[in-house]
């Protein structure tokens, strides 16, 4: 690996959008364990993500950046 695609993931690692990202799916897999949980079965991430999506993600976001909460 050269310098320079460690320089790039690096950069790739340490955006906003990446941190984003990482906050997000941490959410959806909570929520894939609670809801799994809750009906004894696995319901599998894509359930849990659009479930999540559907149901949650606004709040999540406007608890996140309350600043932006105007903003999409």
């Amino acid at each position: 690996m050269t310098k320079t695609t460690t320089d790039s993931e690096n950069y790739f690692k340490n955006s906003a959008l990446y941190r984003e990202f990482l906050a997000e799916r941490e959410e959806i897999l909570k929520h894939k364990w609670i809801e799994s949980e809750k009906l004894g079965y696995d319901i599998g991430f894509e359930k849990a993500l659009l479930d999540w999506i559907v149901r949650h993600r606004a709040s999540w976001r406007t608890q996140r950046h309350p600043s932006q909460s105007g903003r999409q």
